[in-house]
């Protein structure tokens, strides 16, 4: 539980430190492995768009002498926008499945989440080759 729900917190650091810490527990891996797994994606879709954006700024970037009057580029600004509300978005839905998959796994539950869940529970868990 405490690897989800300090990640809201602390981002990929806690995760990280319970799989230092429990190694030894399955159940404990599963859980930090999901939180980690799910912080590495939010922050490569964040980093993303913020090249995103810097890219368009230079691009569209006019670079006029600076007595004149000209108009700051708007393709930076509808990128610069987009890339902010989905950030907003990853952190509304970030603090969601923490909450959400914090109380489960307190609860003792396996539960997965989309896409990375069964990612996580095969390849790193229950990988008989390196665990046994």
């Amino acid at each position: 539980m405490l690897a989800h729900i300090l990640g809201i917190f602390s981002g990929f650091l806690a995760p990280a430190i319970m799989i230092l810490v429990k190694k030894d527990s399955k159940f404990v891996l599963f859980h930090s492995l999901q939180a980690l797994a799910w912080h590495f994606v939010l922050y490569i879709f964040i980093v993303g768009g913020v090249i995103l954006a810097f890219a368009s700024l230079i691009a569209t970037a006019q670079f006029p002498p600076v007595d004149s009057k000209a108009a700051p580029p708007l393709a930076f600004f509808a990128v610069f926008g987009v890339v902010w509300l989905a950030a907003i978005a990853g952190g509304i839905t970030n603090l969601l499945l923490a909450i959400l998959y914090g109380l489960k796994a307190n609860k003792g539950e396996w539960a997965k989440l989309p896409l990375l869940g069964e990612f996580v529970l095969k390849q790193f868990v229950f990988d008989k080759q390196r665990y046994s």
